[in-house]
């Protein structure tokens, strides 16, 4: 009787010592006829154990760059960290210090106007030579529009060895920036930067400022212990789920939400979700001012 598989006779090999792919292909009876049925058999394999976790979780986020474009993940213009070409390296190397980016836009006159990107690096000049020309140290600007796709946009920055754009509208206005680590962060997950938790930190980190470190996946009951509040936990269980419900959306970096007494910020997320937030108590506002807050809240949304 001949066999009906006869590929898979000359591959049989021990379950260990087969890859992933092999076992996949075995277990993929027919060829999907859609990326949604690709994605049920990928979720069925994982549920079968041909498929790791972190494995799946990655080819779902290559799946979902593909359908996003810059405008869904770029740093708005209002919350981007720039430099002003005005400003001697004195007046900005503070800002530097404190945003602790390796990159940074510059402009000139205003922020519609870009005439650069400086390396937080190339400062080390700064204390090492007597003359020091800020706009010879720029490199060039990488412009893209916002509907640029973001598989496109890795494969541009992977074959330009370029880490950040500036992100532009129609009109030719800036309207944010995008970075490399933006991008992958969409593959990959969070990328581990100034702002991540060892394992044995704990939720909620404290700094000697008086502002909080929250992961945003903290409980709201965790986060009521902390902090002494009231917060319902009937609509969301995590404190980003309650930062996100306040804005109506997956909020970008660098935006701050007020609730009560707290300032929430964005310091860490993506496309889909807050990953970890700045909280900072405020004195108390009367519910006049409460009022007055939530409608320039509003003004500016």
């Amino acid at each position: 009787m001949n066999d009906a598989y006869p590929s898979r006779r000359n591959t049989d090999k021990p379950q260990e010592k087969r890859s992933l792919l092999e076992r996949l292909t075995d277990f993929i009876s027919h060829e999907p006829e859609s990326r949604d049925e690709l994605l049920e058999v990928l979720q069925d394999a994982h549920e079968r154990n041909l498929l790791d976790a972190d494995s799946l979780s990655m080819i779902e986020g290559v799946f979902q760059v593909s359908d996003l474009c810059a405008r869904d993940i770029m740093v708005p213009r209002a919350q981007m960290d720039a430099i002003n070409i005005a400003e001697t390296p004195a007046e900005f190397i503070p800002f530097v210090l404190e945003k602790a980016h390796s990159r940074y836009p510059v402009f000139e006159g205003n922020r519609d106007n870009i005439i650069g990107v400086l390396l937080a690096k190339d400062l080390l000049r700064y204390y090492a030579e007597e003359e020091f020309d800020v706009r010879g140290m720029l490199r060039p600007a990488v412009f893209i529009p916002e509907s640029k796709r973001l598989n496109v946009l890795l494969h541009d920055f992977r074959v330009n060895r370029n880490h950040i754009a500036i992100v532009v509208d129609e009109y030719g206005g800036v309207a944010g920036l995008i970075t490399i680590e933006d991008v992958l962060e969409q593959i990959v997950g969070d990328i581990e930067d100034e702002y991540d938790f060892d394992e044995e930190a704990g939720n909620i980190i404290s700094s000697p400022d008086g502002k909080f470190r929250v992961r945003a996946l903290t409980g709201i009951e965790q986060f009521n212990e902390e902090f002494g509040t009231e917060f319902s936990d009937e609509e969301v269980d995590t404190i980003g789920g309650l930062v996100t419900h306040r804005f109506g959306r997956v909020p970008h970096r660098g935006e701050k939400v007020r609730i009560d007494d707290f300032v929430f910020e964005i310091l860490r997320g993506d496309a889909r979700q807050i990953h970890v937030l700045l909280v900072r108590r405020v004195p108390h506002m009367s519910q006049h001012e409460r009022r007055l807050h939530e409608g320039e809240e509003d003004d500016r949304g």
